[in-house]
């Protein structure tokens, strides 16, 4: 699951994390539902803020959720996920999206992709993906074409691009694609008025994305040689980080002029999670939450100890999984990347775990959300915490 909106759950809080949860698992379902198993891979953490933003402003959310059954990344336990139009656009940018990536790493000979065998399945799957995503996105209305264009044209830019071009050249058809995308979400929810600020904060979500992958890899490129915007046009990682951080200003400035109904997931995602983002891309997050390590076997202390008044309560209890049925759940975790990057009920203890990358990756408390209050003054509550962002 790739994306550069990669929330902590501690920060999040439990209620949120409910929500976005529901929001992965929906579109996670919708691309099964809609285009086959197979396009489940498409599954990113970008991707969902479409489901996210179309159900913030919508002024009936009934029946914007259903119970989906058991899944191997939930601990095989059943959960409420999100469903409607805003899980199928959020399916269908993602389809094509992903179509345009894999027809981008063929076009440069990435990995196993320069075997022509590879190379040839590649690009059948791309364009499988294409269509799909045409059908899904006409489904509800919205023209990918857009989104292909924009893809096109992006080729064509890169090949331009030379020192002192400007950056903002190179990002713009990525602007112009999530602009698109943000502002069908208004259509969906049956708010014109909110097109065009959300295509706003949509475009500059696009720009920012664009920005932070090219930080994040511009180490690697350089290594293999990799074509990568800040290299190409000489941009410095100083006026890279001044044009991100004028994004995330941007964004939220472009929120405020939006009508929601209950805008609090799509304002921790879009206004604090894009400036942790930001800090992570450049390196220069800060941690007030620690993980715990770790625990297998018997908790540390005397298990023969006393208990009474003054003791602490017992951890709740949990229906250990046999043998069998644990080896399933992981077999299932195992085919996905949520044991690397998500998170995750222990197969047989059923206790939560956190995937490996988190375990070096720094996370704060709750009230770190408030960061940014001197610089807003919407009111915000960050499940307990609240400030005027």
């Amino acid at each position: 699951m790739f994306g550069i909106v990669r929330p902590c759950r501690h920060r999040l809080g439990e209620g949120l994390k409910v929500q976005w949860m529901a929001h992965l698992c929906g579109l996670c379902l919708a691309l099964r539902r809609d285009h086959g198993q197979f396009a489940r891979i498409v599954t990113n953490y970008d991707g969902l803020l479409v489901s996210v933003l179309t159900e913030a402003q919508a002024e009936r959310p009934e029946g914007t959720r259903r119970t989906a059954g058991p899944c191997p990344l939930r601990g095989m336990r059943s959960a409420s996920v999100a469903q409607g139009e805003g899980a199928r656009l959020a399916a269908a940018v993602s389809l094509v999206l992903a179509a345009a990536k894999v027809r981008d790493h063929v076009a440069d000979g990435d990995g196993l992709l320069a075997r022509r065998p590879v190379a040839l399945a590649a690009r059948r799957v791309a364009a499988s993906w294409g269509r799909a995503g045409a059908r899904g996105g006409s489904a509800v209305g919205f023209d990918t074409a857009v989104l292909v264009d924009a893809v096109d044209r992006q080729v064509g830019i890169e090949a331009l691009a030379g020192p002192g071009t400007p950056l903002l050249t190179v990002t713009e058809p990525t602007e112009t694609a999530t602009a698109a995308a943000f502002a069908h979400t208004a259509v969906l929810a049956g708010r014109p008025g909110n097109a065009e600020p959300l295509a706003e904060a949509g475009r500059l979500f696009g720009r920012l994305a664009h920005l932070l992958d090219a930080v994040e890899d511009r180490g690697s490129d350089a290594a293999s040689g990799a074509w990568n915007p800040l290299t190409a046009t000489g941009t410095s990682l100083t006026e890279a980080r001044r044009l991100a951080d004028d994004a995330v200003h941007g964004i939220r400035l472009a929120l405020r002029d939006a009508e929601f109904t209950d805008a609090g997931l799509a304002h921790a995602l879009l206004v604090h999670e894009l400036r942790t983002s930001v800090d992570r891309a450049f390196g220069t997050a800060s941690c007030g939450h620690t993980h715990a390590p770790e625990q297998y076997g018997p908790p540390p202390g005397n298990p023969y100890a006393p208990s009474g008044p003054g003791s602490p309560p017992p951890p709740p209890h949990r229906d250990r999984r046999g043998l069998l049925a644990g080896c399933l759940v992981w077999s299932g975790l195992a085919c996905t990347c949520q044991m690397c990057c998500g998170t995750y009920d222990d197969p047989w203890t059923r206790e939560p775990r956190e995937g490996l990358c988190h375990r070096g990756e720094s996370c704060s408390d709750c009230c770190d959300c408030c960061d940014c209050c001197g610089n807003c003054g919407d009111g915000c509550c960050c499940d307990g915490c609240c400030c005027d962002c």
